[in-house]
């Protein structure tokens, strides 16, 4: 069953219950919530993914309510919690459903230390994928959606999710947000993708959220290997650069981009080791997105293989 199974009243029920157990990639997420607002949201955009049976074992159990006591009824707030445990502020009843995603990012961020985690996103094709290892600000969120609308599938704009045992790449297909100028710019680029609601005035300034292609989400339990590393940096005016770059200089941008590359020591330095021995490595910079698009196609076609 998919979330799209669901009516609205059944999606209320199942999340004042704590029974919203959703699949996304690897992990199974249990949400309780309280809001009413987020029914349709969780409706419309988590529209395509699996909802996992009741009885089976979620990996976190996160909760985003009201607050407790008279701040429910003097101040309407929306309290992020896992484990009972309160990570961040409250935030306002208008940001639920950003706060639930960043909050879910960080969860696994924070917890899946069972894999190696990578500040990346990473887009597959024909079983090869390109991982985009970098900081915030520097436009992997707006490159990876441009991608997917172009051909590739999404594994995630967020983690790059390696499994120690073998070193391939699992797939975590969740909302694409963008924020900002690169909302209008995605729509103008592919206006068939399906953006949510832009939500004003956030922590992060103005977000709205990318639904994936369903065969992104349909397909999240392939997994893919390593092919390409490419250190993306959009720069306003920039003149497009795509170039090789040592393998060395490669091996510190993916470890210090890592969320948790100290926690598996040994296996963190074993598995970087491989994927940039494997990989070919780039760095892009970029202004123009249909520029920076059609040089990835282009490069990843000729060192197919």
């Amino acid at each position: 069953m998919r979330v799209n199974d669901c009516t609205a009243v059944q999606i209320k029920r199942l999340l004042k219950s704590s029974e919203f157990n959703v699949q996304l990639g690897p992990f199974q997420i249990r949400i309780f919530s309280n809001i009413a607002s987020l029914v349709p949201l969780l409706s419309q955009l988590y529209h395509f993914y699996p909802v996992v049976r009741q009885d089976s074992i979620s990996d976190l159990h996160i909760k985003i309510a009201y607050p407790r006591g008279l701040r429910h009824w003097y101040r309407r707030q929306a309290v992020f919690s896992i484990d009972g445990g309160q990570p961040f502020a409250p935030y306002a009843i208008e940001h639920a459903f950003p706060a639930l995603e960043w909050g879910i990012n960080w969860c696994i961020a924070t917890r899946a230390h069972h894999l190696l985690m990578l500040h990346s996103a990473v887009v597959e094709r024909n079983g090869h994928a390109i991982l985009f290892p970098a900081w915030p600000g520097h436009g992997k969120s707006t490159l990876c959606a441009a991608l997917v609308f172009s051909g590739w599938r999404l594994l995630s704009d967020e983690f790059g999710l390696v499994r120690p045992e073998d070193g391939v790449l699992l797939p975590i297909p969740r909302l694409i947000p963008l924020k900002n100028e690169s909302i209008d710019v995605i729509r103008q680029f592919c206006p068939e993708a399906v953006i949510g609601p832009s939500f004003f005035k956030t922590r992060k300034g103005t977000v709205a959220h990318v639904i994936p292609p369903e065969d992104s989400i349909h397909r999240m339990d392939e997994p893919a290997k390593p092919r390409w590393l490419i250190f993306p940096r959009w720069v306003a005016n920039a003149p497009l650069s795509l170039e090789p770059i040592p393998k060395s200089q490669a091996f510190l941008m993916v470890a210090t981009n890592a969320f948790n590359y100290e926690v598996l020591d040994q296996t963190a330095f074993r598995l970087v080791t491989d994927m940039v021995k494997d990989c070919d490595c780039y760095s892009l910079v970029y202004s123009d997105l249909n520029q920076a698009v059609t040089a990835i196609d282009e490069l990843t076609r000729s060192n197919h293989g």
